[in-house]
C-alpha cells in the first residue's frame, strides 16, 4: 500500500454565543484542520491539527506532502521520524508538531482500516470499552451573570448524565473566582467531580493562593494555573498544594515532556493527540509518564476526529496506577455548540448516562460526513 495524496480541509463555522476564556480571546467561530491521506488501495485516513488551521495547512503542504505521498502507511513512525527530522532545525514544537500530528492520525486510520482493527487494538489493545467523559464548559458569557450563568451550565450538565465537570476560572479577582467555584460545587453537590482550568493566567503566588482558597471544594485537578514555559513554577505550585495540578496541552512531543516528567513538575500530563505528535508520539508520552509515576489524562479540543482520536488513546491507556477499583483517565468531552464535533460524524461520538462507548469500527471508528465536510469547508 502506498500513499497517492495528502489533502487539508480547513472548516469553520459561526458560535451562535461567543464566549471568552481567561487569556482574555473571544470565540466567534470554531475552526480546524484536517488531514486526509489517500492510498492506491482506495483506503482513506482523517487527522487532524491542533491550533490555526491555516498555519497546520501550510505546514503540511510545503513541508511534509511530499515526503509522506509514496509512502507505506504502515512505516508510520518512520514517516513520523522523517517528518520531524525535517524541520528540527527550526519547528520541534508549536505548529510544525501539530501538523505531523494530524498526518500521523490519518495514517494510523489508514492502518485500522486496512486490518479492520480500530486504533486501540493496534496500539496495545482495549483496557476499557467505555470511558468516563467529564464536560468542558462554563466559559464567560455574560459578565453581569458570571456565578449565576456558571450554575445553570454546571446543573445541565449534571441533568445529562456527566459524574465530572471542568469549569473556567481567572476573572482577575481570586476572590470572585473562589466565590464561583464555591457556588457550583454547591449547587452540584459532592458526588460530581470538578476541576478547574485557569488557561495559565495567574501568577506562581496568586496561583498558590487561590488553589489554597479552593481546595475546601474538592477540586479533581487545578489546571494550567501559570504559564507553559515555566517548569519551576510548575514544581512550585505542585509541591504547594493538597489537589492535583495539571498541564501539558502546549507542550510537545516526547521531548517536551521529558523534563516536566522527571521533576514531577506536574500531577497530571495532558498531551493532545492533535498536538504533541499523534498516536505515536503521545505513546511514548504516556509511557514516559506511566515510568515517573504521572498520569496521563489527554486533552481534547476540536473536531469529532480529534475527539474519536483521544477515545481510542483512551481505550488503549491503562490505569494508573492499576488497583482492585482503580480510577481510569477520563475523557476531556468539551460541550460548547461546535458543529464540527457533533455533526461531522455519521454516527457522533455521545455521552449516555455519562458514559462514552469506545469505537468499535476500523481505524478511528468513525466515518466522515462529506456533506458536512462540504458544508463547513472554507479552504
Amino acid at each position: 500500500m502506498k500513499v497517492t495524496d495528502v489533502v487539508c480541509h480547513i472548516l469553520q463555522c459561526k458560535v451562535d454565543k461567543p464566549f471568552v476564556s481567561a487569556r482574555g480571546w473571544v470565540y466567534g467561530t470554531r475552526s480546524t484542520c484536517l488531514v486526509e491521506i489517500s492510498t492506491d488501495e482506495g483506503i482513506t485516513g482523517w487527522g487532524e491539527c491542533y491550533g490555526p488551521a491555516a498555519v497546520a495547512k501550510t505546514f503540511v503542504e510545503t513541508q511534509y506532502k511530499a515526503r509522506v505521498v509514496g509512502r507505506d502507511p504502515f512505516d508510520v513512525e518512520a514517516i513520523w521520524e522523517d517528518l520531524y527530522n525535517r524541520i528540527k532545525d527550526y519547528g520541534t514544537t508549536g505548529m510544525a508538531i501539530s501538523a505531523i500530528s494530524g498526518i500521523d492520525i490519518a495514517l494510523w486510520d489508514i492502518m485500522g482500516r486496512a486490518v479492520n482493527k480500530p486504533v486501540h487494538k493496534l496500539i496495545g489493545g482495549a483496557y476499557r470499552s467505555e470511558v468516563i467523559p467529564y464536560a468542558t464548559g462554563l466559559y464567560f458569557i455574560d459578565m453581569n451573570r458570571l456565578i449565576e450563568e456558571a450554575v445553570e451550565e454546571a446543573l445541565e450538565f449534571k441533568n445529562d448524565g456527566f459524574s465530572a465537570i471542568k469549569m473556567k476560572i481567572g476573572l482577575g479577582d481570586l476572590k470572585l473566582d473562589a466565590k464561583r467555584v464555591g457556588a457550583v460545587r454547591k449547587a452540584i453537590g459532592p458526588d460530581v467531580k470538578l476541576a478547574v482550568d485557569a488557561n495559565h493566567c495567574f501568577s506562581v503566588p496568586n496561583a498558590i493562593k487561590l488553589g489554597r482558597m479552593l481546595e475546601e471544594h474538592d477540586i479533581m485537578w487545578f489546571e494550567e494555573p501559570i504559564s507553559p514555559e515555566d517548569h519551576d513554577g510548575y514544581i512550585e505550585v505542585t509541591r504547594a498544594l493538597d489537589m492535583a495540578v495539571a498541564g501539558g496541552e502546549n507542550d510537545f512531543t516526547r521531548w517536551g515532556f521529558r523534563d516536566v516528567i522527571a521533576k514531577k513538575a506536574m500531577d497530571i500530563v495532558q498531551p493532545d493527540l492533535c498536538a504533541a505528535g499523534g498516536f505515536s508520539e503521545c505513546r511514548k508520552i504516556a509511557t514516559l509518564a506511566s515510568a515517573f509515576g504521572v498520569e496521563c489524562v489527554p486533552h481534547a479540543w476540536g473536531s469529532v476526529i480529534g475527539l474519536a482520536a483521544t477515545v481510542q488513546f483512551l481505550a488503549a491507556l491503562p490505569d494508573q496506577p492499576p488497583a482492585f477499583r482503580p480510577m481510569p483517565p477520563m475523557l476531556e468531552f468539551e460541550q460548547t455548540p461546535n458543529p464540527l464535533r457533533d455533526t461531522l460524524a455519521k454516527e457522533p461520538i455521545e455521552q449516555k448516562k455519562g458514559i462514552v462507548k469506545v469505537p468499535t469500527g476500523p481505524g478511528l471508528g468513525i466515518e466522515i460526513d462529506r456533506e458536512i465536510l462540504k458544508k463547513y469547508k472554507v479552504a
